[in-house]
This record gives structure tokens, sequence and C-alpha cells, in this order.
């Protein structure tokens, strides 16, 4: 009896011992952010640490048995329903705009965070954590809380690599074959798509240095005024944890402390709710599923494009499941079926389900895939475009911009889906790739918030790219150097010989009339 007591006091203190204090920032008011954010930190949780989660959301069913506590900002969900914005509108934003926009509206919810009384409370605190992890969306004022509670920057990014993660920790990425997240181009692109491409990184990175940043330092310096400068907290990360795989990313270069564990929030599978298991069951050909994810109000959709759709799919012989926001849509046909709320992930999981419509976010594309599904897309905004371009490249999908959206191009969609098997197959393959791994990617996620926690930081993981100014990253400097060295060059062999050539022009002249001048002479 007191071996047994005397082994349970151990094991209780070992798990005490390896029990760290971790914060989680997750601001934006953005369901598929939040999913992300919380699984990673329950994933935390579970396996002993004590886990404080700062969001706009609040967990509904917090791991039981466990530290967890929420730090809700309040408030930040209503503003966000408040401003009804209809997100159909952003597909006619060029990529100029809808970058200024984003940052614009990312500034403005970084600066609330930091003033929201819940978040005062917590910096204005004497708690200590040993790591912090802020999820990258254009809130790099928050990055100063890892310098503020003396504790290793983790970085998590919920759409994969981008220019300004690459920036950040010295990533490189040539934009001859690696498009910026928000264009619609894949890897293969055409002549002007990669002019266009190489254009907005120069000027997206411009606009992040001398606009975007300073504007960061100014807010976090009001709130932080005791740490470093942005200018250095900025490339200070541990590691970044970036929801990517090279199954359904493309494959690009990864400097040490990026980490892919792309996948992790995907679920076992559950039980269907009863009328959707008996829909779907009884469906002998298959059911297409259809929704355009968490953010986007189905019914702001304008009505040609929802009538097109309803047309199409009314002609299909497979069942459709469609979340709708409403009870019902005029013209539905009868093999559609409306519910304002589905599990995805497990209608995604049934035999019978033969295709997904989606809008193309990063989250639907990596559950489909898991599930060996094709996709149908229509990308809004934001990486839309870009996983949406991927998966026609990869040949599990077709596109149709929103806006080309008719009765005919859909109808022609939904008979190459369905009808040839090679969109599955691909589907089927990509699935296998994303299963087959060494490790899970949630154990991997915990492996190395653990690693950073028990080294302090890795500095040893840190390129030396982080510590050249753009110009030098760049080679600009080199660059012109060789430049004018050439020119240099150029311009004194011209003069050189441009001097050689009247020297000798003026010398023949000079024999031409000296020859003359014998000539006469002798005649006279």
């Amino acid at each position: 009896m007191k071996c047994c007591t005397f082994l349970i006091i151990a094991v209780a203190l070992l798990g005490s011992a390896e029990c760290s204090k971790i914060l989680l920032v997750f601001p934006f008011a953005a369901p598929s952010h939040y999913i992300l954010g919380s699984t990673l930190a329950k994933g935390l949780a579970e396996n002993g640490h004590n886990i404080t989660m700062v969001s706009a959301f609040g967990e509904r069913t917090p791991p039981q048995n466990l530290t967890y506590r929420d730090i809700v900002l309040t408030g930040f969900l209503e503003e966000r329903k408040k401003r009804n914005m209809n997100l159909f509108k952003l597909e006619d934003l060029d990529p100029y705009s809808y970058t200024t926009f984003l940052l614009s509206m990312c500034l403005e919810n970084t600066r609330k965070t930091f003033e929201h009384p819940n978040f005062q409370a917590l910096i204005n605190s004497d708690e200590e954590f040993d790591a912090v992890i802020v999820e990258v969306f254009f809130n790099e004022a928050l990055y100063g809380l890892a310098s503020h509670f003396n504790a290793p920057l983790i970085l998590f990014s919920s759409t994969g690599p981008s220019l300004y993660i690459d920036m950040a920790i010295g990533n490189p990425s040539p934009p001859s074959y690696i498009p910026e997240i928000i264009l619609k181009y894949s890897s293969d692109m055409t002549f002007w798509q990669r002019v266009m491409n190489w254009s907005f990184k120069v000027i997206a990175q411009l606009y992040y240095y001398y606009i975007n940043l300073p504007a960061h330092n100014r807010i976090m310096k009001q709130h932080l005024p005791h740490i470093p400068d942005l200018s250095v907290i900025n490339y200070n990360a541990s590691i970044i944890l970036l929801n990517s795989h090279e199954s359904f990313s493309q494959p690009i270069p990864h400097v040490p402390n990026m980490i892919d564990i792309g996948g992790f929030h995907v679920t076992p599978v559950d039980h269907l709710p009863w009328d959707v298991k008996n829909f779907m069951d009884g469906a002998k050909d298959g059911v297409v599923y259809f929704s355009m994810g968490s953010a986007i109000k189905p019914t702001d959709m304008p009505e040609d494009k929802r009538d097109a759709i309803v047309k199409a799919l009314g002609k299909i012989k497979q069942r459709v499941l469609w979340k709708w926001n409403e009870d019902n849509i005029i013209g539905k046909p009868d093999n559609v079926k409306l519910f304002k709320w589905l599990p995805q992930q497990d209608i995604l999981a049934h035999p019978n389900t033969k295709l997904f419509i989606t809008h193309g976010g990063l989250l639907s594309t990596i559950e489909t895939l898991h599930h060996g599904v094709p996709i149908l897309s229509f990308p809004i905004f934001g990486d839309q475009k870009a996983n949406s371009a991927r998966a026609e490249m990869d040949g599990y999908g077709i596109t149709i911009p929103f806006p080309e959206i008719t009765e005919k191009k859909l109808t022609a969609a939904l008979k190459e889906l369905l009808n040839k098997k090679k969109y599955r197959k691909n589907a089927k393959r990509r699935s296998k790739l994303m299963r087959d791994r060494p490790v899970q990617s949630l154990d991997l996620a915990r492996y190395w918030v653990e690693y950073v926690i028990r080294h302090g930081g890795t500095p040893h993981l840190r390129v030396a790219g982080v510590d050249l100014p753009w110009y030098k990253y760049l080679l600009l400097d080199v660059i012109l150097f060789v430049v004018l060295a050439s020119v240099g060059s150029i311009t004194t062999i011209y003069v050189v010989m441009r001097r050689l050539c009247r020297r000798q022009v003026a010398k023949k002249q000079t024999e031409k009339k000296q020859t003359e001048k014998k000539k006469k002479v002798k005649k006279n």
C-alpha cells in the first residue's frame, strides 16, 4: 500500500515538473481561426500544461480535469455580427485593395485587443508564462507579449506560409514559382502572372515595412513601452507552426524553425444526426454536400447566382445537403435538403458523399482531402482562390470564379466531377499522402512547443537572414554595386576607345595633310 502511494506521488510530481504555463492569443473573431487555436490549446492541455486562451470566443466544452482558462474578448463577436458585411462583395476587390482593407481591419482589431479590459487585466498582472503562442494574422503588435512575459515567442499561421511569414523568419520565397497567397495563381504561372506576382510582392513588402510595422509598433509601445522595438521582436520567433502540408500545399523551401502541422484539427468520425444520416444512407446515387463555410452568409448571394445554382443542382440525380442560413430557398428542388448547421467532417467521411461544393477555404480543403472527396469551388476572398487553383492543378477539383457562375457552366462542371473517376482518384491519392506521416500533426505541434519550452527558445534554428535589412537580404546593395561597376567599366572603356579613335582619326588627318602638302610641293 505504501509502495502504491509512493508511486502515485512520484507520478504526480513528475507531471507537475513537466507542466508549463502557456499563453495562446487568437483574437480574430472568425470561427475557422478559433477552431485551430482551441484545438491546439486543448491538445496542449491534454499533455498536462496550464493553458490560458485569449480569444473572441469562449470554449463551450473545456477539457475536463485539466487546467484551461479562457480570457474572452467580449463584444468582438457582437461587433462582427453588427457590421453584417456582405463577404461576396470582397470578390470584386483587386489584390492591392483587398490587402489594404485586410491590414487596416486587422490593425484596428489589434488596437481593440490591447484596449479590452480583460486583456488589460492580463498584461498588468504579475503572471508568468513559459511560452507565448500568437496567431499570425497581421497583428504584429501582439508579438510583444512574449518579451513582456519574458517567454519564448511561438507563431501560428492558420493559412500556411505567406510573404509576411517568410519575411519575418528569413525564408526564401522566389516569385518565379511561389504565388502570393491571395492571388489566384498556381505554381505554374504564365509570364504575365509572374510579372504580377513579382510586382505585388515588391509593393506589399514596401507597404509592410514602411506603413504596417510602424503602425503596429506604435500600438505596442503605447501599451508595452518597456519592451524592445518591433523591428527586433518581429524577427524573434522561436518556431512557427504552419497549417500546411505538402499533401495539399505547394512544396516550398522551409527554414528549420518552420513546422508543418496541417490537418491537426481533423477529428475522428462521429455519429451523424438521425435526419442527416437517413437522408445520406438512402441516397442510392450518392450525396453532394454544399457549404460556403462559417464566415460567409449564403443568403447574401446575388439572386442570379442563387437561381443558377438551384437550377443546376435540380438537374443531378444525386441528393444535395446544402448549408443554408434560412428555412427555405426559392425554387428548391426535391433532391435538395437545407440545414442551418451540418457536421462537415462527418458528412465528408460518409461513403455516399461524392462531391463537396465549397468556397475553397483552407480548413474545408484539408477536411475534404483527408476523406478523399473532390471539390467544386466558388472562391470569394483571401486564400480561397489560391487553394482552388491548387485543387485544379492537382486534379481533384474544378473552379468557377463566382462572377462567372451560370446554370450552363455549373451543370457542365457537376457532370464532369460526378461522372469522371479521375477527380475522386486524385482526391483519394492526396488523402493517402496526408495520412501517411511518421507522427500525427497534433503530436508534432505538442512536441515542438515543449521543445521550445525545454530549451528556453531556439536561437540555433534561427537563420542569419532575419538579421539582415531587406535590401541586404535581397542583395540589392550587391546588385547596385555590380550595376554601377559594370556601367562604370563600360563608360571607362567607351571613353578610352573614343579617345583612341579620335587620336587615330586625328593622326590619319595629319598624315593626309602632310601627304597632300608633299604632293603639292613636288608638283610645284
